[in-house]
């Protein structure tokens, strides 16, 4: 081999070659993850409606059971302003939310209470645990019936089966994250004298609130599931007594329009309390 050779060979060895290398190869394939995850979730959004028209379009299914994207949109409009069911689109999402937010008040100042008792004493635990454990599995309506037979076909029994969607994430998060306190920060404030109510106060209550908001999203996605279960109960407004009185006839747009009303109106609210939790709870991930 000559020396000319050998020189070639000990350059391309070298650290700043391979680099060199590198960085070329790099900048002649494609960039990974150019992609963001929001442009993947917009794109498949977009396939699936327009999948959606293609089918309608084509009437592979009856227009009867699968209207079009544009029907539904036309009956949105419709709905918004003459109304369906005795009640406009506003009436009728104004009197879910307003269900929803009774629910979710009731929840949370029982719920959380609950939860911050049973994570720091072992005999409410014990008490608490097996009652929670045996009506979370229930499917709603199974208990329906009965909320009926107890509490009339009024309110009172539509937000009572709603609350007891939202009671049981919400106080097991609680319950979860005041188990998750450090004993260090309880033992230093002992140490700096702080009483039982203020160790609660300043001490377990920021400690948990992350578990609490995360607890409220949960909570609040059961509650909107439960929302058409509970409405079904002698209601006249509310999204899912529409939806359930459009079904009986057969209104395939308004059930869909309903159902996507529930979808936008849940998603607004997980966003509204993911930052709402980022705002109250900074610290969370950097303890």
């Amino acid at each position: 081999m000559s020396a000319a050779d050998q020189s070639v060979r000990a350059t391309a060895g070298t650290p700043d070659a391979a680099a060199g290398s590198a960085t070329r190869h790099a900048a002649s394939t494609p960039r990974a993850g150019w992609i963001s995850s929001r442009q993947i979730s917009a794109a498949t959004l977009v396939a699936l409606i327009v999948a959606w028209a293609v089918a309608a379009r084509l009437q592979l299914v009856s227009p009867v059971f699968l209207p079009s994207p544009a029907a539904v949109a036309q009956k949105f409009v419709t709905v918004a302003t003459d109304g369906s069911s005795n009640a406009t689109l506003l009436e009728h999402t104004l009197a879910s939310l307003h269900r929803m937010l009774a629910a979710l008040l009731l929840a949370i100042v029982t719920a959380i209470p609950v939860g911050i008792l049973t994570g720091m004493n072992r005999v409410a635990q014990a008490i608490v645990d097996p009652l929670i454990e045996f009506y979370r599995p229930i499917p709603p309506l199974a208990y329906l019936p009965l909320i009926v037979i107890w509490c009339g076909i009024g309110e009172p029994s539509k937000v009572l089966l709603i609350w007891l969607a939202i009671f049981a994430p919400l106080a097991i998060a609680t319950q979860q994250g005041v188990k998750r306190v450090k004993p260090g920060r309880v033992r230093g404030a002992r140490a700096l004298g702080a009483t039982n109510r203020q160790i609660v106060r300043y001490v377990v209550i920021p400690s948990a609130a992350p578990d609490v908001l995360t607890g409220i999203r949960i909570g609040l996605g059961v509650g909107w599931s439960v929302l058409v279960a509970a409405e079904l109960i002698a209601a006249t407004r509310g999204l899912g007594f529409m939806i359930q009185s459009a079904g009986q006839f057969l209104e395939t747009d308004v059930v869909i329009m309903g159902i996507i009303v529930i979808a936008l109106i849940a998603a607004a609210i997980e966003w509204g309390l993911r930052r709402v939790q980022k705002a109250l709870v900074p610290w969370d991930g950097h303890a």
